[in-house]
């Protein structure tokens, strides 16, 4: 495994000795309070009395932790927790961890309800990123816990134990008015298959955030067409692999536009899962720029850093894809990355250049740093054209706007139908992966792409003008305002990343999302409660359960 530590999943509490091994509880107050200490005993044993925990649980208030003994102790999250929050907290989980982070050996017991268990393994799987490039004291590299390297570093290894709370009509968002229930456990075993979906998407969580913290001297196109190899090896799936010159001969100009001038040439992937009895077709689509220089527009130095990540909409679209054939995806689900360094050379796109697209548009270049909507331009009228996608999702660290828009812990969704854009919001609550609406209105935005000389240009004209919204119009307008599916845009540059690490967004809200798609039962159960298809009436293209 590369780099970081191994997590191991367990559905039930195991029995470890605080002095060895570090344990950090973690869970709302109302819910702690509803541990006996017979529940736990075997986690905290011998140093961790009965009448100590309870001082210790008595003494917590919401958001704060309490030392147990040595390296060991209790945490408690928010109480509050609004309507456009996720109610499993899983921002608050990630920064529990950080604080009360280990080296070696240690446990973390997860006390949560069942519907809040997905979003709350996914915050775990996220604090323990894998890409490192450190030295320990002695010199070596820890990029791997390889037996074979000089003086080597024993993989840290961290035990996650989950127990289930009875689910109650409170929501946790008023801590007073909760009374200590001083009730047992109903559920403290998870089903295997529960347990399997969880450690899958922490896999691909992880996964996710490892090609977008690996910079680009290791994480070009190439390397990134390694892990989709990887990945469709895994499944008898042969990528479809388009690139170089055979973008331009293709149609493609708007990938190959940006990523001609880097040493390492542009590339279109796609995995394609077509199971028995499918329906439906499902594209994700995901933008992939493996480093943005903003080309020609150059981008200034304090700008241009941490610019690696800007493939963070590939790289979840391949987490996600992978949990999704894992859990048995009962529709045809299309993977399309769209794969280009936006580099500065000889070859760079100038400002004034004009592009023709693979939707047949051309588009006159005023900004080379508006970059990822031409590249999933070509991406998502591919999906059209060629695999006749009903339902076309792309996803992208398109803007810095999005976070003003809607912040960082936020997504930014814009979508051709009602249903879809309540229902992303419903499964970004519950998956963890929080999302909220921008505007759709093209009759108001779209004027902003005008040019004399091509059919659009690639930047606004007025960048005080729902710029986020904007962006993703100019991806839309390449299905067409009369597109008959479902186009979702989800703009998550902000959430992509938190500190100087990824967080690997989306692969979770993408499951979810398409949970109805899904066989695994703990999916289905988090899927938004709406038919999770294009086939509907020309008003809202769809029909409720």
């Amino acid at each position: 495994m590369p780099g970081g530590v191994k997590i191991e999943w367990s559905g039930k509490i195991t029995a470890s000795n605080p002095r060895e091994h570090p344990v950090l509880i973690v869970g709302q107050l109302r819910h702690l309070k509803q541990l006996n200490y017979a529940d736990i005993s075997c986690k905290l044993n011998p140093d961790v009395t009965e009448e100590l925990w309870l001082s210790a649980v008595n003494s917590l208030v919401p958001g704060e932790s309490v030392p147990l003994v040595l390296r060991t102790a209790i945490a408690t999250l928010p109480a509050r927790c609004s309507r456009h929050s996720a109610p499993a907290r899983p921002y608050a989980i990630s920064q529990i961890i950080s604080q009360h982070a280990h080296t070696v050996n240690h446990s973390i017991l997860l006390v949560c309800e069942k519907t809040e268990l997905y979003a709350s393994a996914s915050a775990i799987a996220r604090s323990y990123p894998l890409f490192w490039r450190r030295l320990n004291l002695k010199g070596a590299r820890r990029s791997c816990w390889n037996p074979s390297e000089v003086n080597p570093i024993p993989q840290p290894i961290v035990t996650v134990d989950f127990l289930l709370v009875p689910s109650t009509a409170n929501n946790g968002c008023d801590e007073s008015i909760w009374k200590n229930p001083a009730t047992s456990l109903l559920d403290t075993n998870l089903s295997e298959e529960d347990l399997s979906t969880i450690k899958q998407t922490a896999d691909a969580i992880r996964l996710t955030a490892l090609i977008v913290d690996t910079p680009t001297n290791e994480m070009n196109v190439d390397h990134f067409l390694e892990h989709i190899k990887d990945v469709g090896h895994e499944f008898n799936i042969t990528p479809t692999i388009i690139r170089g010159e055979e973008l331009l001969e293709r149609g493609f100009g708007g990938i190959y536009g940006v990523g001609k001038a880097a040493s390492v040439p542009p590339a279109l992937a796609v995995l394609s899962w077509t199971p028995d009895g499918a329906t439906e077709t499902v594209a994700w689509v995901g933008k992939g720029i493996v480093y943005d220089t903003g080309g020609l527009s150059i981008k200034s130095k304090t700008g241009m850093p941490g610019m690696k990540r800007d493939c963070g909409g590939a790289a979840a679209i391949l987490g996600a894809f992978k949990v999704a054939v894992l859990a048995g995806f009962k529709q045809n689900l299309h993977a399309i990355f769209c794969l280009a360094e936006n580099s500065v050379g000889p070859d760079s796109t100038r400002p004034d250049d004009i592009h023709k697209l693979y939707s047949g548009r051309t588009v006159e270049i005023n900004n080379t740093d508006a970059e990822g909507r031409l590249v999933l331009a070509d991406g998502v009228a591919y999906a059209q054209r060629d695999l006749g996608a009903d339902i076309i999702v792309d996803m992208a660290t398109l803007t810095g706007a999005q976070s003003i828009a809607v912040g960082k812990y936020h997504a930014a969704i814009l979508t051709n139908n009602e249903e879809w854009e309540d229902a992303t919001a419903q499964a970004g609550r519950a998956a963890g992966d929080m999302v909220f609406p921008v505007p759709y209105a093209p009759e108001l935005h779209f004027s902003e792409f005008s040019s004399a000389m091509a059919d659009m240009k690639n930047s606004v004209g007025d960048r005080n003008n729902a710029q986020v919204s904007c962006a993703g119009l100019f991806v839309g307008a390449q299905l067409g305002w009369d597109f008959p599916g479902i186009w979702l845009h989800i703009d998550m540059a902000a959430p992509s990343y938190s500190g100087e690490r990824a967080t690997g967004y989306g692969v979770t809200l993408l499951n979810v999302l398409f949970g109805k798609h899904s066989k695994r039962q703990i999916l289905q159960d988090l899927a938004p409660n709406f038919t999770c298809t294009s086939k509907a009436s020309p008003a809202k293209k769809m029909c409720r359960d």
